[in-house]
């Protein structure tokens, strides 16, 4: 039967998007369910907005469905395997074995074709997010699994320090240490393998020059200049900026060889010209530039912070709901890996995790106000607990966007938990991940504890700022329907 439920709810989805011959390929991140459309024009928004299953529907350069943690993996599965097809590769062009009606969606194409025309405005700045999410989303996994062994070691060390545990006990930090180091030692190789994934180049030539930006080789007294200031470039500088930049540049490069190159030397000379550019541009050019655009957007958000403080906070914790919602997120997941590789841990993941908190907190006071509801509350009692664990888009996209005035209130309790996060100062994350309560490990500097109290703040607010002035009245005497 459950088999059966994902199953329909693939069918479902496949009948509003066109059919599986309108998709080029499909994969699931935390939340959602990701697709590359081939013709926008045979999609209805409207259509799979209203599938009983679906939470929510973000029209970007990929298409977003939001289905909820769990049940997006088990929908995509029954998709790809429907097709014949595995998650993220290319979809076939002649599937036989869909029974769809395409005259009716046909029909339905010049009236979402307008749609579609106002959503994909500013068509460039989403498919650089649809990218970045692309390059950034299959490596989270490796952030949680490492960034928690690394805050059990600090947690041990820390424990060492205070002599509350033995000597012996430290060859096994160590340990721990070494195992989580090896995801961020080498992040930027990880990166440029999946940019040129992305890109459409060899990934093995993206992880080079990822490798290369770690100056791999160059041992005192040999330097290479930087030509902005003629100081000695360091090792890693520009991160995962410059390698973001260099590996998309090395994409049109090795294109452009494979055009013009021969086919009986082009598995020779494209690989190796390709990387002797790349390479030496990557040095010489990407690296000076992406270390001051590096420098500076750290060194601004945390002036920001540091000015601005519980107002920087506020602000931050407020829009940041907005941004998850409109898929605008992901942009700063390398601004998060940027502070991380810098400073040892992110300021911001722990500000703008309030978001969520602040949610819970809204959910809570709908859930309080509105019991009557049992459809609602039953939508709360379902979304509340990945919310609490820091996966927000089940309550925005289930409870409190469809009710308009929670989600603006959530939005307040998000921003006076970013308030209260700013005013102690230094509470950063050492990784990036889920945030709410699964947040807390990843906290630096034995910050855990102002951490919380965000949390908590962020709850209240949400939840006073609902209770007051955030409860519709359609919500409070919404159908009552049994248990």
């Amino acid at each position: 039967m459950m088999n059966d439920k994902y199953s329909r709810l693939g069918q479902d989805i496949y009948a509003n998007i066109g059919g599986p011959n309108n998709v080029e390929s499909l994969y699931h991140c935390m939340t959602r369910l990701r697709i590359k459309i081939r013709d926008d024009s045979k999609v209805d928004i409207a259509g799979l907005k209203a599938i009983d299953g679906v939470l929510g529907v973000v029209s970007a350069d990929t298409l977003e469905i939001v289905l909820g943690s769990g049940v997006n993996a088990k929908v995509a599965q029954s998709m790809v395997s429907q097709v014949g097809v595995k998650e993220n590769e290319e979809f076939p062009t002649n599937v036989s074995n869909y029974q769809a009606e395409k005259s009716e969606v046909q029909a339905k194409a010049a009236e979402v074709h307008a749609q579609h025309k106002a959503q994909l405005k500013q068509t460039w700045w989403r498919k650089a997010l649809g990218h970045i999410s692309a390059i950034f989303i299959p490596l989270i996994p490796a952030f949680i699994g490492a960034g928690l062994i690394s805050g059990v070691a600090g947690i041990l060390r820390n424990m060492l320090t205070a002599k509350m545990l033995p000597a012996n006990w430290n060859l096994g930090v160590t340990i721990l240490s070494m195992i989580a180091s090896a995801l961020f030692a080498y992040l930027n190789i990880y990166v440029g393998t999946n940019t040129a994934k992305e890109f459409g180049a060899t990934p093995a030539l993206g992880g080079i020059i990822g490798g290369v930006v770690l100056l791999p080789g160059v041992v005192a007294p040999v330097t290479i200049p930087n030509f902005l200031d003629g100081k000695p470039l360091a090792a890693g500088q520009g991160g995962i900026i410059g390698v973001l930049l260099a590996v998309w540049v090395l994409s049109y490069v090795e294109k452009w060889f494979h055009e013009h190159i021969a086919d009986s030397v082009d598995i020779i000379f494209t690989p190796f010209l390709t990387i002797l550019i790349m390479g030496l541009f990557t040095v010489f050019v990407v690296m000076p530039i992406a270390g001051w655009i590096s420098n500076s957007l750290v060194g601004g958000i945390n002036w920001v912070l540091n000015v601005g403080g519980p107002v920087a906070g506020f602000i931050l914790g407020l829009f940041f709901l907005p941004m998850v919602m409109l898929g605008l997120h992901q942009i700063l997941t390398p601004i998060h890996l940027e502070m991380i590789q810098k400073m040892g841990y992110t300021p911001l993941l722990p500000i703008l995790a309030m978001a969520g908190a602040g949610q819970v907190g809204a959910a809570i006071a709908l859930w309080v106000k509105c019991r009557k509801n049992k459809k609602l509350v039953r939508l709360i009692k379902g979304a509340l607990p990945v919310g609490i664990l820091g996966v927000g888009e089940p309550l925005i996209y289930g409870v409190t966007l469809p009710l308009g005035r929670p989600f603006i209130t959530a939005c307040v309790g998000g921003g006076i938990g970013g308030a209260v996060v700013a005013s102690f100062g230094h509470v950063g994350a050492i990784a990036i991940g889920p945030s709410g309560i699964a947040l807390i490990p990843l906290i630096a500097n034995n910050m855990w504890w102002a951490y919380v109290i965000g949390l908590l703040s962020a709850y209240a607010g949400g939840f006073i700022a609902t209770y007051f002035w955030g409860v519709p009245k359609t919500a409070v005497h919404g159908e009552v329907e049994d248990a």
